[in-house]
Formats: structure tokens, C-alpha cells, sequence
């Protein structure tokens, strides 16, 4: 029998699909995008800003978390 991997980040990713919850991705560059998730696979995602869909490389993100409360 194989080992059963747990994968935090795709969990992450689809609660925060599911929800349609807004998101902050910090990029390695340190440029900072907010907006819904769209779509996720193993190497990109989609965000959904108010202005376009962006397509961003996972290699690229540094942080994905909720926007700042207030």
C-alpha cells in the first residue's frame, strides 16, 4: 500500500475556492495582488483582481493569506 500524502497547500487552496473568500499573495519580488481565487493546479493560480485574472506561477508566491482585518 502507497503512503498517503497530506498536502496542506492544495487543502489551503481549495477552502479558499470553495469559500470565495479575498486573499493577499505576496510575490518573491515583494509586489503585493488581492483578490478571489479562481482556479489552482500543481504549478499556477488564477486570482481574479477587481482590474483582471491573473495567472501566477506558484514558484513566484511567498505568501497566501487573508487580507489585513479593519
Amino acid at each position: 500500500m502507497g503512503k498517503h500524502t497530506i498536502n496542506i497547500q492544495d487543502g489551503f487552496l481549495f477552502q479558499t475556492l470553495k469559500e470565495g473568500t479575498q486573499v493577499v499573495v505576496t510575490l518573491m519580488p515583494g509586489g503585493v495582488l488581492q483578490g478571489r481565487l479562481r482556479r489552482f493546479d500543481r504549478f499556477a493560480i488564477i486570482l481574479e483582481t477587481p482590474e483582471q485574472e491573473v495567472l501566477i506561477y506558484k514558484h513566484a508566491i511567498a505568501t497566501i493569506g487573508p487580507p489585513p482585518a479593519g
